[in-house]
Parts: structure tokens; C-alpha cells; sequence
């Protein structure tokens, strides 16, 4: 699979720690440094890592410095790079709690090598060195935690939802971006360890708390939002409790231009399921049959128009933690998380709809191409749809973490356990389908700078009488929720040494994983009514602000209320006389039955890691043994079925079993007091995501597309190597660079295959083109990193980093979520009682995965944030914060940026807030 054999590549591995031991025996050189926060006194470092290398400085050893607010921040968080064995990078409290972030994702940013994808104006899932997000790794105090998605179009995968992490739980983020054996499989790029706070290492008694105003100049609402944390533990350091609370709340609304799929422009010319052409009809002739002769290839969206997305998200986080230390030697300790989100939205399109079929394939008038694009098209009395979904989605997780912990001078002994509990998706979705025949242009050629316009002889799109459903098929009802569980029991011995071996950590974890989707529907039929019955009203002035271009048809089109549609639809008016109200069912289409499925996985892991140092060497080498068993089951349609009632489906069930040995190593030299030498070198893997483990698939009947899962996959595997050099060279400053490569087999991409289904449209078994993940083949990511932290004169100061990454896999095909360039800039002023700081994010243009035949891409964007802090006392400061004050734009496409897919702005967001601290 792999160029290199895998034993040999781990004998390779294993054996540079002999290499590196005879490299360098100089001595370690380390100078104290006490760091303290408005609401911490940092006592732990990472788990497993010696806490005794701290700053190099030519200052004064005999003397403390104390330092507090960002500079504190920076302290802690190289305090934590320095001493790890493994080459990580950390972000503390004050980036993740007090800086402008809604959540930890962001605050991630600051990291080399870290991008954050942002679709619907807040990060969500991130990437590390170059990979997919669902091939890295979240824990919460190095377990998972069971998360869950909100948005009707997302299926449950690995990827873990940041939005459930309140910033105000975090203690310290730190980011592995190479393994340790001791640490849990499963990521490819990294794994992030969310390291909450624990009163015991805080002070005596302490109160902290904040209240704010958010406010979205998009949406032109604001809410009031607010945390607060109380810790206390005895004299005696032996009792402990931890209490907190945050809610945060944003109204969103997000505008943008967006298209599904895209046709070639023969389908105006008989290559559709009608055969139809416009040439046929008569409404294409002269230049525009000549045009659409001459290019059958030309490629145009299927359809394009105005999206208007409102959402109202809510997140309330409690959270406990007890320390107990019934005899010094003895830590207990209990964790209680629960996190309740509620993320309604309501998104109304509003788009012409050239490639259907019966209603536009022989409307088309005219034409222009250029490269290869429909530049515009023109049509006849063509179809334009009005789509309106309100769906009620929700977030909730719950879990509990109990550990003991026996710390012998000899040896130490850690028994953990604990659940986590997830459920979210889309729990009711009410959509009805307005349409409207017209004559109208769609005109593209102006993209990406203008991604496209849509102009009607009349003001169609401000018009509500001008829609109106279709009886025949007016909608349907949805229901799609999600489900996730782990449980899991872990327990590690360290036997301790006094020689160049420091210790030797053998530890067994036990996983049980259970992730699935519910899917039902029910057709709306016999509704027959104008938008104009739902309390319709013109959009906002500041509708599309920001876009390049447009018209005013476009920028004063009319929305509708979606409660009052809801109260049409479930109040059961439009139904006849005695009928009873439809109930969503699962075989009331093929989509709704195959998207019912269920994934479970048994996981059993041992390792053994030896940590070692000697003069200037230090490090560990380890392997882990992985055994996992897995169970994918849902509906496959029988062969030659219509896939339309329960008897067509069976319920198939497949099982796989996998083995994993996976070495590991970590090396630092310091070669100066202040330089550091690092490499490590590990054989990992990532399990494929949960939905692509499944027999599931949709079908688009008139475009013969569609998609699915594949339960026959196999998990990545990896090896990948890393090195860096890390130069401090003044107290809270570094500058460092890192190399990394990943040659990763069993790569999963999706393909394009034919497969034959019963075509509900014809009544017959027709082939389409089915987009599936497979296993194909090998792929790298190689790259590096580069990184500035400075403390400068007269209170300034500044971090700054930079990354390259080329990832591709077979035929150079793109691998998801990879940017090739990335550069983050945060400078900062901290001076008496005023800070100042400020982040800069760009990053160059990523491809997020295959729909409907296209590959999907994002353009390069940028992102800036500012937050600045008065504090009249220690207790007491006020902070103001915007974010997203470039207003970026979120630019995704299909093939090239003369396609959009989805255009979106989400808007800046201001926020007002007061922070207390005892």
C-alpha cells in the first residue's frame, strides 16, 4: 500500500531514537517564571511531561517574575510547548475565554497549521496540517465527547462540533500534532485535548463572571449573554468544588446567491428524461440555436437565485467538577458536563430553475458561452421556485468523567470512566414549494467578482402574489434526528525511575460507540395558496449588502413568516373533510428509508510508552495496539424494487474487524539553552465517518445523479513524520518552523460510478451517476510551518505564523478542507489597565468534497477580529470586541469560481462585555 514497507518504515521509526540519543548530551538550562490570570493560578502541565524546564534567560534565577492578562496568556501556553515531549502547541484561557470567540474553534486559529471553517458565520469544524476535519481528533480531559450536528444536510461523522464548547470552560487547549502511544487513536492531522479547569489548581475561593451585549449588524439584532464560575476548595487543599454556567445567544442571518448542481447546455437540447428541446419548441433559434449546437458541453447551474437564512442559536452549558483527596497520594475527581443548544432556522430561496425538466428544458430563448460556462441564458415563461423550510433543530450532550488518581513516589496509578450522551439534527422540518412561470435571464458571466444575477421583466421576486404551491406536490413534513454515544473505561500504571529512563506507562481503554439517524417524511399534497397568505414583507434594506452587482429585483425581493406558515401547515386547513393529518414516515420515500441507519463500534487498546531524558535528550517511544470490531446496518432496496413501500427494503447488516500496531516516537534535544530540536515519527489511523460507513443514498430522478455511503470501507492509515526547532529566544517570545509529512494509504474519496435504480419520474430502472466514498488509494500531505511570539517594547507585542501545506491524493485530486496557504496575525498592546489585540486570518482556497457530479470548492478569504479591555480594578474591566469586520465572504463553487455554488456574508458582530473576578 505504502512505498515503503510497513515494518520496515517502523523499524525506521523506532530505531532513530539510538540515532538521536548519540546526537547531544548537553545540559538543560531553565530559569523560573510564575505566570498568574484574573481567575487561575497555573499549577498542572500536561500529562506525562516534566514540569521542571521552564523560560531560558541570562536574568536573575533567584527572582520570581510575575506577569498577568495576555502576556500570562503567552507564558502558559509556550510554558506548555517547551515542556512537552511531543511537538504540540497550546492556546490558554485568556485566548479561548476573553478574547473575541464564540467558541473554542476560533480561538484555534491562533495555532499554526489550524484552519477553521466558517459556512455559517461561526467556526465549526477545523482542520490541522492539511486535513480533512473528521481526520482529526477533539477530547474533552482526554476523552471524547459525544457531539452532534444541527443542520439538516450534515450527517453524523467524526468530525467533532465546536459550537457545544463554551470558551468560558477552558483552562488550556493544547493541539498534538504528533502521537503519543498513550494517547487515543484515531486522527491523521491532530488531536485537540480541551483541558477544563479544575479547582484544585485554582485559588482558594474564587468568583469570576461576565455579562454581554452581542449584537450582528446583518441581522440588526442583539441579545445579552453571560457566564459565571464559582471554585472553592478547603485550606488544606483536599476538597474542591467547581461550578459554572454560561449562555451565549445569536440571532444569524445569513444572505447570499446560491445554485444546486450544475447541467450541461445540451440539456436544453433533448438530453433530458422528456427528451425536450428548446430547439424543437421553436423558442431557441437563429443565433441561440447555433450557439447551443456548437457547445453541448457548456456547463450551467441548474439553478440559481437568493437565499435569505435566518436562525436563532442559543447555547446554555453547566458544568461541575468535585475534587476529593481523601489521603495525599489519592485524587478523586468527578466531571459533570450538560450542554442544551437550540439552532431553529428558517431559509427561504428564491431561484429560477432552468434545468427542470418539464418546465424550462424547451423554454430557453437565449444564450452566450465563454470557456466552457453559460455565461447567460434567457428563457420563456420558464419555472421559478419559491422554497420556504422552517425546520426546529437542537443540540444537546451529556457526560459524566469520574477518575481516581494514586501518585506514589515510585509509582502512580489513574482508573477512569465515564458516558457521553449526543442527540441533535433536525427534529421537524416544515417546507412547502412556492412556483411561478416567467420569462427571465440568468446572467453569470460577471463571476466570482459578481457571482450572478436574475433579472424578470416584471418585479417577480418582490411579488407574494406571483407564487404559489403546486397541489400535486406542495411539500412535505421531516424529521431527522441524530443520536451519539460512547462509553468507555480506561486504566494507566507509570512506574517511575531515577536514571535516564524516567518511566514506563502501560495502560488498557475500552470504547463502546453507537452513532445513528432517524429519517421520516410525509408529502404535502392539495395545498393550493399564494405566499402572499403567510404575512409576507420586503426583506431588509441592507438585504445582500455587500454583493457586487446586482439588481434591484434581487436586493428587494419579498420573505414570508415562517410562523405563520408553520400554523398553516400543522393547523391541517388545507386538508379535505375527515382526513386525518399525514405522520412523517420512513418509507415514504426511497431518501427517507436508506437514511435510516446505525454504526457501532467496539474498540480495545493497549499500549506501552517509556519516557526517558538524559543531559539535553529527552522524549518517549511507545506502540498501541488497536482491535476494533464494527457493525454498520440500515436499509438496502431490494434488486429491481420500486423502493417505494416497506416491503422493497431489507435491513442488512455489515460487520468489520480491524488490527492496528502503531509505534510511535518523540525526540526534543535542546540544542542551545534556548533551541530546541524535535522529531517524531508514528504509524496512525483514522476511522471512516460514520454516514460514509452506511448503505444510504439519495436520487435526483430527472438529473439521473445522486449519493450515498459505502459500508465496505476501510480505515486511513498513515505514517507520518514531523520535526521542528523551536529558538526562545526572550522570555514569552519564540520563533520556530516545522516540517511534516503524511503518507497516508486507504485514503477515502468519493467517486462516480453508474448504478441502476428504479426511476420514480419514468417508471422504470434507469442508470445514474452515484457519488460514493471509496477507499482510493494513497494520498500525502507535506508541508510546514513557520512561527513569531514577541514580547516588544512599550507594552507591545505580537504573534504571527504562516503554513504551507500541499496535500493531494490519486491523480493529484484534492484532499477536503486543505489550504495551501495560511497566515494568522494578532498583534497586541498591554499596558496598566488597557489591552488591545487584534487577529488576522487569511487563508487561500480549500475544496470541501463532491456534490452532484462537481467538485466543491471554497474561495480564499480573510477574517479579522479586535477586542480592547479597560479594567478599573483587578476585580472588574469591560471589554469590546467585533468580529468579522471585514465582513468576509464565504465563495464556494463548483469546478472553477466562474460556477458559484453558494455565495454568503453572515455579517460583523460587536460585542459589549463586563467581566468580573474574586
Amino acid at each position: 500500500m505504502f512505498q515503503t514497507p510497513i515494518n520496515l518504515r517502523k523499524t525506521a521509526i523506532i530505531g532513530t531514537v539510538s540515532a538521536l540519543a548519540l546526537a547531544s548530551s548537553m545540559p538543560v538550562h531553565a530559569q523560573d517564571v510564575k505566570s498568574s490570570n484574573s481567575s487561575t493560578s497555573q499549577k498542572s502541565t500536561p500529562s506525562g511531561q516534566s514540569s521542571d524546564q521552564t523560560y531560558g534567560s541570562t536574568a536573575d534565577q533567584s527572582k520570581d517574575i510575575v506577569v498577568t492578562g495576555i502576556r500570562a496568556a503567552l507564558e502558559t501556553a509556550l510554558e506548555a510547548k517547551r515542556n512537552a515531549n511531543a511537538i504540540i502547541d497550546s492556546v490558554s484561557a485568556e485566548d479561548v475565554g476573553k478574547f473575541p470567540n464564540t467558541n473554542v474553534a476560533e480561538a484555534l486559529t491562533l495555532v499554526p497549521g489550524v484552519t477553521v471553517d466558517r459556512q455559517f458565520g461561526q467556526g465549526e469544524k477545523v482542520s490541522i496540517l492539511g486535513t480533512d476535519p473528521a481526520l482529526n481528533r477533539t477530547l474533552l480531559n482526554g476523552q471524547t465527547v459525544a457531539s452532534a450536528d444541527w443542520f439538516i444536510l450534515d450527517s453524523p461523522g467524526r468530525t467533532f462540533n465546536y459550537a457545544l464548547l463554551a470558551p468560558q470552560l477552558v483552562d488550556r487547549v493544547d493541539v498534538y500534532k504528533s502521537p503519543e502511544a498513550k494517547i487515543d487513536e484515531g486522527s491523521i492531522g491532530g488531536t485537540v485535548n480541551v483541558i477544563t479547569r479544575r479547582p484544585l489548581d485554582m485559588k482558594p475561593f474564587t468568583v469570576a463572571g461576565s455579562l454581554g451585549y452581542l449584537y450582528n449588524d446583518r441581522s440588526k439584532k442583539g441579545d445579552i449573554e453571560g457566564s459565571a464560575l464559582v471554585a472553592w476548595h478547603n485550606p488544606s487543599d483536599t476538597l474542591g468544588v467547581l461550578v459554572s454556567f454560561q449562555r451565549w445567544k445569536d440571532r444569524l442571518r445569513r444572505d447570499g446567491l446560491e445554485s444546486y448542481g450544475t447541467i450541461p447546455a445540451d440539456f436544453w437540447n433533448g438530453n433530458n428524461d422528456g427528451g425536450i428541446s428548446s430547439i424543437t419548441t421553436g423558442n431557441c433559434t437563429g443565433d441561440c440555436a447555433t450557439t447551443l449546437l456548437n457547445n453541448p458541453d457548456a456547463v450551467f447551474p441548474n439553478s440559481f437565485g437568493t437565499s435569505y437564512f435566518e436562525q436563532g442559536r442559543e447555547r446554555k452549558t453547566y458544568s461541575a467538577t468535585l475534587q476529593w483527596k481523601p489521603v495525599d497520594k489519592l485524587t478523586l475527581t468527578a466531571d459533570w458536563l450538560r450542554v442544551d443548544a437550540n439552532y431553529d432556522n428558517f431559509n427561504q430561496s428564491q431561484y429560477s430553475f432552468a434545468g427542470n425538466t418539464w418546465n424550462s428544458a424547451g423554454a430557453l430563448t437565449g444564450l452566450t458561452v465563454k470557456d466552457g460556462i453559460v455565461a447567460s441564458a434567457s428563457f420563456h415563461n420558464a419555472l421559478s421556485v419559491y422554497d420556504a423550510q422552517y425546520r426546529v433543530a437542537e443540540m444537546h450532550s451529556q457526560t459524566f468523567h469520574g477518575k481516581a488518581f494514586w501518585d506514589d513516589d515510585d509509582w502512580s496509578l489513574s482508573v477512569e470512566g465515564g458516558t457521553s450522551n449526543a442527540d441533535g439534527g433536525t427534529k421537524h422540518q416544515v417546507f412547502l414549494e412556492f412556483l411561478n412561470w416567467s420569462d427571465y435571464t440568468v446572467d453569470i458571466s460577471g463571476a466570482p467578482k459578481v457571482p450572478g444575477t436574475i433579472s424578470y421583466p416584471t418585479d417577480v421576486l418582490g411579488d407574494p402574489s406571483a407564487f404559489a404551491t403546486d397541489p400535486g406536490w406542495s411539500g412535505n413534513l421531516v424529521d431527522k434526528p441524530t443520536q451519539d454515544k460512547e462509553r468507555y473505561a480506561q486504566g494507566d500504571l507509570t512506574l517511575k525511575f531515577h536514571s535516564s529512563l524516567k518511566s514506563i506507562q502501560i495502560g488498557y481503554k475500552w470504547r463502546h460507540h453507537e452513532t445513528s439517524e432517524q429519517y421520516a417524511g410525509v408529502t404535502i399534497a392539495g395545498v393550493s395558496a399564494p405566499t402572499s397568505l403567510f404575512d409576507p414583507s420586503q426583506v431588509n434594506s441592507n438585504y445582500l449588502s455587500g454583493f457586487d452587482g446586482l439588481n434591484d429585483q434581487m436586493t428587494g425581493r419579498f420573505k414570508i413568516s415562517g410562523a405563520s406558515m408553520v400554523d398553516y401547515v400543522e393547523g391541517g386547513s388545507w386538508l379535505p373533510a375527515g382526513t386525518a393529518f399525514p405522520v412523517p414516515s420512513k418509507f415514504a420515500a426511497a431518501e427517507f428509508t436508506a437514511g435510516n441507519w446505525d454504526v457501532r463500534e467496539d474498540i480495545n487498546a493497549a499500549y506501552v510508552q517509556a519516557n526517558f531524558e538524559q543531559g539535553a535528550l529527552r522524549g518517549n517511544i511507545g506502540v498501541r495496539y488497536v482491535d476494533t470490531h464494527s457493525a454498520s446496518a440500515g436499509y438496502v432496496c431490494n434488486p429491481g424494487a420500486p423502493c417505494n413501500s416497506e416491503g422493497d427494503w431489507s435491513w442488512q447488516t455489515t460487520k468489520k474487524h480491524y488490527q492496528n500496531v502503531l509505534p510511535a516516537v518523540n525526540v526534543a534535544i535542546n540544542l542551545e539553552p534556548n533551541l530546541i530540536f524535535r522529531f517524531a515519527g508514528s504509524e496512525v489511523i483514522a476511522r471512516p465517518n460514520y454516514a460514509d460507513m452506511t448503505s444510504y443514498f439519495w436520487l435526483s430522478d430527472q438529473i439521473l445523479t445522486g449519493g450515498g455511503g459505502n459500508p465496505e470501507l476501510n480505515p486511513y492509515e498513515a505514517t507520518n513524520y514531523d520535526a521542528s526547532l523551536e529558538w526562545y529566544f526572550s522570555p514569552r517570545s519564540i520563533l520556530s518552523a516545522e516540517l511534516f509529512y503524511k503518507d497516508i494509504g486507504n485514503y477515502i474519496l468519493n467517486e462516480t460510478r453508474p448504478e441502476d435504480y428504479y426511476n420514480q419520474s419514468q417508471g422504470e430502472v434507469t442508470t445514474y451517476q452515484i457519488s460514493r466514498p471509496y477507499n482510493a488509494g494513497s494520498a500525502t500531505s507535506r508541508g510546514f510551518a513557520v512561527a513569531y511570539q514577541q514580547v516588544l517594547p512599550f507594552g507591545f507585542g505580537i504573534l504571527a505564523n504562516y503554513t504551507y501545506s500541499d496535500a493531494h491524493g490519486r491523480d493529484n485530486a484534492p484532499l477536503p478542507y486543505n489550504s495551501k496557504h495560511q497566515v494568522s496575525v494578532s498583534p497586541y498592546f498591554e499596558r496598566g489597565p488597557v489591552s488591545v489585540r487584534g487577529t488576522y486570518t487569511w487563508r487561500s482556497k480549500y475544496f470541501t468534497g463532491i456534490d452532484r457530479g462537481d467538485n466543491l470548492f471554497v474561495r480564499d478569504s480573510a477574517n479579522v477580529d479586535v477586542s480592547a479591555t479597560y479594567n478599573f480594578t483587578k476585580y472588574l474591566g469591560v471589554t469590546l470586541s467585533g468580529m468579522n469586520l471585514t465582513d468576509s465572504t464565504y465563495y464556494s463553487y463548483a469546478n472553477t469560481p466562474l460556477l458559484p455554488r453558494g455565495v454568503y456574508k453572515s455579517g460583523r458582530k460587536f460585542m459589549a462585555t463586563i467581566n468580573v473576578n474574586f
